[in-house]
């Protein structure tokens, strides 16, 4: 296991959801920025913490990668959000999405500008079965920029549109990074990224905050492979 981590392993996907709500509330508490993962699998997490904090008038809500579609596009991440967190949210979070009106290149250097001075309270991230976290693909440029704190990327999995992520600059501010990876389908790449050295192969494990602390929480199925 890589020293830099600190991994959780709960019973299953809904221990996990609430390991990962409970974190959220407790940034969304003490207020600043969270930095919001899209896909399926945050959704429970996001639903179970605007029931135990209906308050994120605190809270600067941003999104660690965006699909460039309209956004309410079902593949958007900001709709995600919006139908959850702001939705369920007695007092919502400011929500700051990418402009996906633009082209990617403009909304990557919109979202650099907006992100500048930008420290995340949390930043809360996914974990491809390639590797990849946010839109940061396997040996994709992005994972060499050091300047720019959003860019433009292309897709390496389904759905296959053009994106804008965030990176490791800009995520590794972070107090806490937290993953979060459930399913037996994730237990290999999850052995990759938490448990061998850093590669460009899993851009996974190249994010870490660099003055805070990293975590992986993982259901049993997911932490099957690790030592």
């Amino acid at each position: 296991m890589t020293s830099d981590v600190e991994v959780v392993v709960v019973p299953d996907a809904e221990a996990a959801a609430r390991d990962v709500a409970e974190r959220l509330v407790a940034a969304a508490r003490r207020g600043g920025h969270i930095a919001f993962s899209g896909g399926s699998t945050p959704r429970r997490a996001y639903q179970l913490a605007v029931e135990l904090e209906p308050d994120w008038s605190r809270v600067d809500a941003w999104l660690g990668d965006e699909r460039c579609v309209p956004p309410d596009d079902e593949r958007a991440n900001v709709r995600l959000l919006r139908e959850t967190i702001v939705a369920g949210a007695g007092a919502p979070p400011v929500v700051h999405p990418v402009d996906t009106a633009l082209l990617p290149d403009e909304a990557a250097g919109l979202y650099h500008a907006a992100l500048i001075g930008v420290g995340f309270e949390l930043v809360l991230l996914g974990l491809g079965s390639d590797g990849h976290t946010a839109s940061l693909f396997p040996d994709a440029p992005a994972l060499d920029e050091r300047e720019a704190l959003a860019v433009a990327a292309e897709p390496g999995l389904e759905p296959f549109v053009e994106r804008v992520t965030m990176t490791i600059p800009a995520l590794s501010t972070a107090q806490e990074v937290v993953f979060l990876a459930v399913g037996a389908d994730k237990a290999d790449v999850v052995r990759r990224a938490f448990a061998e050295p850093p590669s460009r192969s899993t851009p996974a494990s190249l994010v870490r905050a660099v003055s805070g602390t990293t975590v992986a929480v993982l259901d049993r199925a997911a932490a099957a492979q690790l030592p």
